[in-house]
């Protein structure tokens, strides 16, 4: 687990689904940076296979013995919700969801548009974005309230930005006033641009709130998650400005290592620290092999050298226990329940879910609850929804609100889960 001992010392040193490769956005790219970009914004050098098609298939390397993994798999039963689902509002393609203190909540659209629903559920525009480039698995992603938005009205979002070589994932930050963004600008851009989904994008905040984890996918090129020379692939911890965090595992080293907390991944869509400390991620997987990690600093999940799944192809990829130095996901989902976004729950509703992970299921269509205890975890509910859910957020009253998946133009509905009387 991340101990809390190493915790302090850092502190005291400082559509998506498990989808085939797809093409990336053919939507026009500008230049290599926005306006208001950040000229600080640290760019890793760009690799030579950024330009090429994405693979179809993983490296196979054939001197490895494939040892099946037999323990942690975590599908269960369908099993209807046992909740009242009310549908409260409805957004275009929409990705992620966050609450702000007065109850008023910001969901991102993958076309690039920022919405903000009030407490009274009128929904607005939110201006001063940069340009995004939508399309596949990009666009506009995750949405995040600085820790101490109610004195800063800081709010961070990562994207698909356009570039000269096709996008790469980028994180910015602004100041919220009313329905505006001002002061908006590129804090750290994962460079790799080229073509390929699979973003990941998630942001989380270390539980002192003094530094940012960001995953970061390795879109669908497999190679670059074991590369220590790029962003992609990884889950990351910056500061609240987009760079290096003292007290990570190769900050000494400088450039991108310096940034890089974990490695090893592809999708990783699922950020979350609990109470304790621990840090969880989930993540799509290939044809099979979704992901729930416990991260540690500096190890490696072994992606694409392992995975408990196999490639699109029916190629064959080795099962985590075939490599052990690899870090092996505590819970796996095969088939793929396509994971989405994760919540922590510590509301008030549903006190009999206390402490609870809930995951979104895209292709699963439904919400998979799981419960911890300490660096273990068990698989206790699937409620089938009957739609694709995209992000989950908790309310400021315990409920539990899901974002439905939906192509543009259809679906996207916002869904209130809330107790049965």
């Amino acid at each position: 687990m991340i101990r809390q001992s190493f915790f302090l010392a850092t502190l005291l040193a400082s559509s998506a689904c498990s989808a085939q490769p797809q093409a990336s956005s053919s939507a026009p790219s500008g230049g290599g940076t926005q306006a208001g970009a950040s000229a600080q914004a640290f760019v890793p050098p760009q690799p030579p296979e950024a330009a090429q098609p994405v693979p179809k298939d993983a490296p196979l390397d054939r001197s490895i013995k494939n040892v099946p993994a037999t323990t942690g798999r975590a599908n269960l039963p369908e099993s209807p919700p046992p909740v009242t689902v009310t549908p409260i509002g409805q957004f275009d393609a929409p990705f992620a969801m966050a609450f702000l203190p007065d109850g008023a909540l910001l969901v991102t659209e993958k076309a690039g548009k920022l919405k903000l629903r009030a407490p009274d559920g009128s929904v607005s525009d939110v201006i001063g974005l940069p340009p995004v480039e939508a399309g596949g698995q990009g666009g506009l992603l995750d949405v995040a309230v600085a820790p101490d938005f109610s004195k800063s009205r800081t709010v961070f979002w990562s994207y698909a930005e356009p570039g000269a070589n096709g996008s790469a994932l980028a994180l910015a930050k602004g100041t919220l006033q009313g329905r505006a963004l001002s002061s908006a600008r590129v804090i750290w851009r994962s460079g790799s641009n080229g073509p390929g989904g699979q973003f990941g994008a998630n942001i989380a905040f270390s539980p002192d709130g003094q530094f940012l984890f960001l995953s970061s996918g390795e879109r669908q090129r497999f190679t670059p998650a074991q590369d220590p020379a790029q962003l992609i692939g990884k889950v990351l911890r910056l500061t609240l400005d987009g760079q290096a965090a003292p007290g990570n595992p190769n900050f000494a080293k400088g450039g991108a290592e310096a940034m890089i907390w974990t490695s090893g991944h592809r999708n990783p869509y699922g950020l979350v620290f609990t109470p304790d400390g621990r840090l969880w991620e989930e993540e799509m997987g290939p044809k099979g092999g979704d992901e729930l990690n416990l991260l540690e600093p500096g190890k490696n999940y072994g992606w694409p050298t392992v995975s408990n799944g196999d490639n699109y192809s029916g190629q064959p990829i080795p099962d985590h226990p075939s490599r052990p130095e690899f870090a092996a996901p505590v819970l796996w989902w095969n088939p793929s329940i396509s994971p989405g976004g994760m919540i922590h729950y510590s509301g008030a509703m549903f006190p009999q879910w206390k402490g609870s992970l809930f995951i979104g299921a895209l292709g699963a269509e439904g919400v998979v609850r799981i419960t911890l205890n300490g660096a273990t975890a068990k698989p206790a509910e699937f409620w089938t929804m009957g739609t694709r859910i995209r992000d989950l957020a908790q309310a400021p009253d315990g409920a539990i609100w899901a974002l439905e998946d939906g192509e543009r133009g259809s679906g996207g509905r916002l869904l209130r889960l809330t107790a049965k009387r």
